[in-house]
């Protein structure tokens, strides 16, 4: 308890820099994209896709971020982070078969973590879109630290352009 209590407490202080709220659920808000296949096993009862499969594609949102963005980092850099909080909001239903893409964009960078603002979409509409704060820690102290350099420069890197 007291690892997640070290480095959860200072992060409110930590997004002082904010950017222009973006819509998330206009496609042109995003930096980086990636798909999925929706498969029959994401159907929850109702013939819909679960909420539990929609936050799936938004992990493989985040992780393909990483990869495109973070590609040649040192690895031990990039095992500091935690999701802080993950918010969704789901605004239409989808369904089997469908390919949806994934767009990512960082919307804030603080002193030791950053937002990201992320949309899943089947063509046009907006299917779910989510805010998820990250934290950078030393697993060592379990205390948040200072982005490195080269992380900042991968996450201001998937920033709108303003």
């Amino acid at each position: 308890m007291m690892l997640f209590e070290s480095w959860t407490n200072s992060i409110n202080l930590d997004l002082r820099e904010t950017m222009t709220e973006l819509e998330l659920t206009d496609r042109s808000a995003y930096i980086t994209w990636t798909q999925d296949i929706v498969r029959y096993r994401d159907l929850d009862p109702n013939g819909h896709v679960n909420n539990g499969a929609i936050n799936q594609y938004f992990e493989d949102g985040r992780v393909h971020l990483r990869d495109e963005r973070m590609v040649g980092l040192d690895e031990n850099l990039l095992r500091g982070f935690a999701i802080k909080k993950f918010t969704a909001i789901y605004h239409a239903a989808l369904s089997y078969p469908a390919t949806v893409d994934i767009g990512s964009v960082v919307t804030r960078i603080g002193n030791s973590s950053f937002v990201l603002g992320q949309g899943v979409f089947d063509g046009e509409r907006c299917i779910a879109t989510a805010d998820v704060i990250s934290v950078f820690f030393d697993a060592g102290t379990g205390s948040s630290i200072s982005l490195p350099d080269p992380v900042r420069a991968a996450l201001e890197s998937a920033q709108p352009k303003v």
